[in-house]
């Protein structure tokens, strides 16, 4: 029987070093450990090295997080600090922790 579980695929979008973009990069990390463990890859882009990937997921604003595989594509901008709206975003159920 095959395991059903999809691999994540996210890119995470971000301008150099700054407080923001590290802090949504550790966010996500946190997030993605707890609730999708060894499930997911996270690509960082930094638009200051790469800008000219910005125009294909139609970067806006950073840091953005966009959510590549499982579909429907998902973005979130900010430094991803509130927990419930990115996992709502990217429409993760959070794993039920045992009381």
């Amino acid at each position: 029987m095959e395991d059903n579980k999809e691999l994540w695929e996210l890119r995470l979008y971000i301008a150099g070093k700054t407080a923001k973009s590290v802090t949504a990069l550790k966010n996500l990390k946190k997030y993605c450990e707890q609730h999708l463990k060894d499930q997911y890859v996270i690509e960082v882009i930094d638009l200051l090295v790469q800008p000219q990937l910005a125009e294909g997921d139609q970067i806006l604003a950073i840091p953005t997080l966009v959510k590549k595989v499982p579909e429907p594509i998902r973005k979130i901008i900010g430094d991803l600090s509130n927990e419930e709206k990115v996992l709502v975003g990217l429409n993760i159920r959070p794993i039920k922790q045992l009381e």
